[in-house]
């Protein structure tokens, strides 16, 4: 089993910084990929920032420039600074972690609970 237990989420008023964890815990051998993705009601989950295990990162263009992900091998954790917030970055934020559990073993994706982040104008 895996876990992943996200904090840092809550109120900002806009222009205003977050910053967002994930911490993976359980039968993890690697994990290749770790990712941030948003949701909003009634709405499609997004894909915001991701980062594979050998620091490559990639962005969604809305949040190009203002956001950063980054994370700790070694604590299998990985962050989301948010910086220069907007009342439209408002959703609930879903960490993500493609885990391998053994060094051959195929990769299972795992999901964090969900942490609110509400920009206020």
């Amino acid at each position: 089993q895996v876990q992943l237990v996200e904090s840092g989420g809550g109120l900002v008023q806009a222009g205003g910084s977050l910053r967002l964890s994930c911490a993976a815990s359980g039968s993890i051998f690697s994990i290749d990929v770790m990712g941030w993705y948003r949701q909003a009601p009634d709405k499609q989950r997004e894909l915001v920032a991701a980062i594979t295990s050998g620091g490559s990162a990639s962005y969604a263009d809305s949040v190009k420039g203002r956001f950063t992900i980054s994370r700790d091998n070694a604590k299998n954790t990985v962050y989301l600074q948010m910086n220069s917030l907007k009342p439209e970055d408002t959703y609930v934020y879903y960490c993500n972690a493609v885990v391998r559990s053994g060094e051959y073993s195929s990769t299972t994706r795992h999901w964090g609970q969900g942490t609110q982040v509400t920009v206020s104008s």
